[in-house]
């Protein structure tokens, strides 16, 4: 049985040989990029972790921003540099989930849970389990066909978004509010509210299809937004993300509303035509697969 053991291992690692060192197989460097900027993602997602330990929770908040915005441009770039690859898919979803479901989760139990270590540590395990299964359920949707106009819309709450509006305790402590068991308990509901939209099936609006093309007119404007934002979020960090994150909660329902009235107005237009003696007809919308450029998380 040894001799078959080590011949089917044997044959093993000749297979693997051949498959990494297949003559005539080159990967231009242009494809390596949007993953070295993944990577790069992935390392400020450590480094908030290690903040957190360290009770430097500004620079962990830091860290997890600076993910986020990674996280946008990954995309775009496999997309521009024509580097897309499930390989590169596969590595922003393990990114993600140690980013923007793990980083937080510790945030939050070294800051407003340490007082309360098992309900504290429930809510964060319950939040980071969420991250993972919107991820998964966001990879298993990939092959799917949807209205193009679906992708303006994310289903749940997209993952860099959970991650940055599950700090909401933290910012309203950094503006002045007492710290104390009202905020704890507080913290924790938000947390499970949090994890709960995560994995929900209610509409959201996605800016990833958002700004694909700008009038050139815009475009300073478009500057003069960005630099003011990047101002006023250096200036009042606590401020502007707890004004943030409450706008986007409050985008919450209205994404919902507005999704139900395309969606009937869809369904409507969808409707086959009654007049005697014609053919039946209907308006098919136009269509994308799920992992089009334009399909957010």
């Amino acid at each position: 049985m040894s001799d078959g053991a080590d011949k089917g291992n044997g044959r093993d690692r000749a297979g693997r040989r051949r498959v990494f060192l297949k003559r005539g197989t080159q990967v231009p460097v242009r494809a390596l990029i949007p993953n070295l900027v993944t990577l790069l993602a992935l390392c400020a997602g450590l480094t908030a972790i290690r903040m957190a330990i360290d009770a430097r929770y500004e620079l962990a908040i830091a860290a997890i921003l600076l993910a986020a915005v990674l996280d946008a441009l990954d995309g775009r770039l496999a997309r521009m540099l024509k580097a897309t690859s499930r390989f590169g898919a596969e590595l922003d979803s393990l990114a993600d989930f140690v980013n923007f479901g793990v980083a937080p989760a510790v945030i939050l139990y070294v800051w407003a849970f340490v007082s309360v270590p098992s309900l504290g540590w429930l809510a964060a395990l319950v939040f980071a389990l969420c991250t993972a299964l919107r991820l998964a359920r966001f990879n298993t949707e990939l092959d799917e066909v949807r209205p193009r106009w679906r992708a303006a819309y994310s289903t749940g709450v997209p993952a860099p978004a959970g991650a940055i509006v599950v700090l909401l305790p933290f910012y309203a402590a950094g503006i002045g509010a007492p710290e104390g068991p009202v905020l704890t308990a507080f913290a924790f509901l938000h947390t499970c509210i949090m994890a709960g939209l995560l994995v929900s099936w209610q509409p959201t609006f996605s800016g990833k299809s958002a700004g694909r093309n700008i009038d050139r007119k815009y475009v300073l404007p478009l500057f003069a937004v960005a630099a003011t934002f990047a101002a006023v979020l250096a200036t009042y960090p606590y401020l502007s993300l707890l004004a943030g994150s409450l706008a986007y909660l409050v985008s919450i329902p209205i994404a919902g509303r507005r999704f139900a009235a395309r969606q009937e107005s869809e369904t409507a237009s969808e409707t086959p035509s009654a007049v005697p003696g014609e053919p039946a007809t209907t308006t098919a919308p136009s269509e994308i697969r799920a992992d089009d450029p334009a399909r957010p998380h």
